[in-house]
């Protein structure tokens, strides 16, 4: 697997956490892999062979273009061959003003937007090889997007409250971080994204957790409760389990036994199972 992360240009630092690009090869049987939840909405171009997602049980076919929302449960994708992705990493709170869209929560949604337009050329660059260049032609994009929109200040010092304190700080403090009333913030934060500031910020320290256990599975679980404002290791337990599907004891064995079999140790959203 390959991952590298670009990060936006200053005028989009207020919407876009970063781009990125992942290659990796599933072999020619059709693999599943879980698509972990976190803190930020994904506009993802994926090429190579066909990706689907299960529907009722059923196999659906992804679009060459989607959005995967915030998640409450890890979500499951099937391919094989070649697969490289290219996405855009956005803020809840920001991607669905930045493509005009109305908010909702869904976890993953179907654009049929005119960002897909740049799908072809995507397409070639990246058989090519050219993925800087890619980047930047989805980066110019999202510029000229984000110049005809114009932003809520209060949602963006909410925003930058809830990251700083990787979403241990209460909705009464993010509410006089940004300045507002906690009725007015909640408000606007679920209309902007579609989820209460509770919702996010729950998702924020989940992924503080999971990239922690990733990196370092033999990190006390005690201790990182304590790290990362869960009254203690039962409650980081319960919460992680609630987001994952899983304990943080058998995601940490996953993680290990990866470690072991490759010398990749970036953690993206998408874990192979």
């Amino acid at each position: 697997m390959y991952h590298q992360e670009f990060p936006p240009p200053e005028a989009l630092r207020d919407t876009i956490r970063c781009f990125w690009y992942n290659s990796r090869d599933f072999g020619e049987q059709p693999s599943d892999f879980e698509v972990m939840p976190d803190g930020y909405a994904e506009i993802i171009f994926h090429f190579g062979n066909p990706c689907y997602i299960a529907v009722n049980g059923q196999p659906q076919s992804l679009p060459p273009l989607f959005m995967m929302g915030l998640l409450n449960q890890p979500v499951i994708l099937t391919t094989s061959g070649r697969f490289e992705i290219i996405a855009v990493r956005c803020y809840p709170w920001t991607v669905f003003d930045l493509l005009g869209l109305t908010s909702g929560n869904d976890s993953v949604r179907i654009l049929e937007h005119p960002v897909a337009g740049l799908y072809p050329v995507l397409n070639t660059l990246v058989a090519a090889g050219k993925i800087a260049e890619a980047i930047t032609h989805v980066q110019e994009y999202f510029l000229q997007a984000r110049s005809q929109v114009a932003m809520d200040s209060m949602l963006f010092r909410a925003g930058v409250a809830m990251r700083k304190a990787n979403g241990a700080m209460p909705v009464s403090e993010v509410a006089a971080a940004a300045h507002a009333t906690m009725r007015t913030l909640e408000r606007r934060f679920r209309k902007s994204s579609g989820y209460t500031v509770k919702d996010v910020s729950g998702l924020m320290r989940f992924e503080q957790v999971r990239n922690h256990l990733w990196l370092h599975p033999d990190t006390r679980l005690a201790g990182l409760a304590h790290e990362l404002g869960y009254t203690d290791q039962a409650h980081l337990s319960r919460e992680f389990k609630r987001y994952s599907g899983t304990t943080p004891a058998a995601f940490a064995r996953k993680a290990r036994k990866s470690r072991q079999h490759t010398s990749n140790n970036n953690f993206v959203a998408f874990i192979q199972a």
